[in-house]
């Protein structure tokens, strides 16, 4: 059992999303930096309305969290996350277009390109996805430039190819988008799309504490299971949950026709998944001892979330 009670767990993850709120409004801002030329209203704007002023800032909470288990400065750990929220909104604001899920609603607002239209909303997710490498790469992350590279390697392939862009692609092609009869492999996309970026939240951590070998196993092992935690849970809230709660329409995985964990599991069988990869996240980190405590508060706070 974890030893971060309820309370002190919301208490710590509310912190965090306050402080990369903070960040983020700084990140965003409109003064330009030395070598830009301009930063255009419209843009900034577009790119404002989509990350801030929403979300549990879950991503980013794993970063602090798996870093403190080694020590490294919150500061360093905040600026890593919030590169990984841009990559994160980016994401959203490109799933919510027509071509894509075609979502009218996100954190209970008009999703961006229904508050604008589909061009701003294209080049605010493009704008969001190169500021993350703009800071990740920066020098307050950490002193070692090999320490910076291995976070903007890590991102680059968690966000890219091999991991969600790819797997958005794989779930489309599932959906019966592309014509033919695509092979479904949930857990593969799962793995790619949605639990590519929580799993570098964790190994994030790793390289900004220069884990060794077996530490980053165990937050990369632990990031798997908590990765797909995270994807049943929300298959699990499209079918039981309630749209108001959840800040956008439920049923949407039906009506678009996906195989999901739960149309795979059913529902009772998708639940007890959850609990066996709740065991294994606990698993991976024991080795960190009481270290481990918040990480494995969070796992839990995935499996149960209600939105």
């Amino acid at each position: 059992m974890t030893g971060t009670s309820p309370s002190d767990f919301a208490k710590r993850l509310d912190k965090t999303a306050d402080d990369t709120e903070a960040l983020l409004g700084r990140l965003l801002a409109d003064d330009i930096l030395p070598d830009e030329i301009a930063r255009p209203k419209r843009l900034m704007d577009a790119m404002r309305y989509s990350s801030l002023n929403g979300g549990k800032r879950l991503r980013p909470f794993l970063v602090v969290e798996s870093a403190a288990v080694f020590g490294v400065p919150r500061e360093a750990a905040l600026l890593a996350g919030a590169a990984l929220e841009c990559i994160h909104c980016y994401s959203l604001i490109h799933d919510d277009l027509p071509a894509m899920d075609n979502s009218d609603l996100r954190r209970g607002r008009p999703t961006l390109h229904k508050k604008t239209d589909d061009a701003t909303a294209i080049l605010a997710g493009d704008g969001l996805l190169t500021l993350a490498f703009d800071i990740v790469t920066r020098d307050e992350i950490h002193r070692d430039a090999n320490v910076r590279l291995l976070l903007t390697r890590a991102l680059a392939r968690c966000a890219g190819i091999g991991g969600m862009v790819g797997g958005q692609i794989l779930d489309l092609a599932g959906e019966g988008r592309f014509g033919g009869n695509e092979p479904i492999d949930v857990a593969r996309i799962q793995q790619m799309k949605t639990g590519a970026l929580l799993r570098y939240g964790c190994i994030a951590g790793a390289i900004l504490g220069q884990a060794t070998a077996k530490e980053y196993q165990a937050l990369d092992d632990y990031g798997r299971a908590l990765g797909e935690a995270f994807q049943i849970a929300d298959d699990l809230l499209d079918v039981e949950g309630d749209a108001a709660a959840l800040g956008k329409p439920s049923g949407q995985d039906a009506a678009l026709g996906k195989t999901t964990f739960v149309t795979q599991l059913g529902i009772e069988g998708a639940k007890q998944r959850v609990r066996d990869l709740l065991a294994r996240a606990d698993s991976a980190v024991s080795i960190f001892g009481d270290r481990a405590a918040v990480l494995q508060a969070a796992a839990r706070f995935v499996a149960e979330r209600k939105n």
